[in-house]
């Protein structure tokens, strides 16, 4: 297991322990393999497949994420994003966050920043300057719409998973639905699909032209 992958796996257990009483065993593991990493950034986002895509297309631009002493770790869900941030803040390992979210869950952002102290962010010009973006639905539908739907579907077929999608697109709950919305719903239908073509759209994008809060967080790090 490299060292980001314990940093992360670390962080993410120091996470979902007593936020009145951080475990100091965690807390120490995390602080030895920060200074290992030349840590200086941590990008938090929702889920395992937006870190799958923040990766790849960081990688397709020729960056490489660790290197720079950038890590990037799935929250599980954006509801506990204020205890990373804790984690992250001067108490903690005293690095710069940055991070993805989607529309919907912008206010836990926005409510962790301020409560930990990296800064108040009332407008998205605002959080965009603290490093964070936000995908207008998901990132899946970034994606989709950067590709468009052909091209989607190219690399479904490219993956052996297009026949599997026009049953999908047969299915009575499918049938009325827009392409869009079939697309982003047969992603989640099976473990480990999702971050499967979060990585695989994103190898797909030009990298020169991907999605605008794909872009801006690449460009803030």
């Amino acid at each position: 297991m490299d060292t980001a992958t314990r940093f992360r796996r670390t962080v993410i257990s120091w996470a979902a322990g007593d936020a009145d009483a951080p475990a100091p065993a965690e807390s120490a593991a995390a602080r030895e393999l920060a200074a290992d990493l030349g840590l200086r950034t941590v990008v938090l986002v929702e889920g395992v497949s937006d870190r799958a895509a923040v990766e790849a297309l960081a990688a397709g631009r020729g960056r490489h994420l660790t290197a720079e002493g950038v890590v990037v770790v799935p929250l599980g869900g954006a509801t506990g994003v204020t205890r990373f941030l804790r984690l992250l803040g001067p108490d903690g390992l005293g690095v710069r966050p940055a991070g993805l979210c989607d529309a919907a869950e912008q206010r836990f952002f926005v409510q962790g920043l301020e409560l930990t102290g990296f800064g108040a962010a009332r407008t998205p010009g605002a959080l965009e300057a603290l490093g964070f973006f936000t995908c207008h639905a998901d990132l899946e539908d970034e994606l989709i719409r950067a590709l468009g739907t052909d091209r989607v579907q190219q690399v479904i077929e490219d993956r052996g998973d297009l026949r599997a999608f026009r049953v999908f697109q047969r299915q009575p709950a499918q049938r009325e639905r827009a392409v869009e919305a079939q697309l982003r719903r047969f992603m989640g239908t099976i473990g480990g699909r999702k971050e499967h073509y979060a990585r695989a759209l994103a190898e797909a994008l030009d990298p020169n032209r991907p999605p605008p809060p794909l872009d801006g967080l690449l460009s803030h790090l």
